[in-house]
């Protein structure tokens, strides 16, 4: 997956205004892995995080593990979707990952200070809660992880969870 044609797609519609990624992610302290929203638009979101050599995360040499970009990713819709919320003039509902469809990763760690660049874009989204989008992590001029992740957004998020564990 090249960078230029998921980035390109976010220019095909008008950009939404970005603001403190805290203030559209319910993610706090050490859990919070995104540093900023660079760019949005109703199709998708463009995000910057750091692979922090300090982190929980982190290996013996500070790289933050390939398999860590799956929740990067899912931030980045969680962003988008808060986004869009704020946007429409309300709040987004909590949601959940429910997985990563052929997630790839390129290599096996993102190296100790490095940059991430991750790219959302929106594939599909239903009446029902139901979405899929289009992610892609890039370092160093490289695409580094992608995959098609598919998320859900219950409309009684109390009874979903609570389903969840008396099943």
């Amino acid at each position: 997956m090249q960078a230029g044609p998921l980035i390109d797609a976010l220019h095909g519609g008008a950009d939404i205004p970005v603001g403190d990624v805290r203030d559209v992610l319910p993610h706090r302290g050490t859990m919070l892995l995104l540093d900023a929203i660079e760019r949005c638009s109703e199709t998708g979101i463009e995000v910057s995080a750091v692979a922090r050599r300090d982190a929980w995360y982190a290996d013996d040499s500070g790289a933050m593990p390939a398999w860590i970009g799956i929740e990067l990713m899912a931030q980045a819709i969680a962003a988008h979707v808060g986004l869009l919320a704020a946007h429409a003039g309300g709040r987004a509902k909590p949601g959940v990952l429910l997985g990563a469809n052929r997630y790839v990763a390129h290599r096996t760690a993102f190296r100790a200070d490095t940059p991430l660049r991750i790219v959302a874009r929106e594939l599909l989204r239903g009446d029902e809660g139901h979405g899929a989008y289009e992610c892609a992590i890039h370092a160093e001029g490289e695409c580094c992880a992608e995959a098609v992740v598919k998320v859900y957004q219950p409309s009684d998020f109390q009874t979903f969870i609570e389903g969840s564990f008396n099943s």
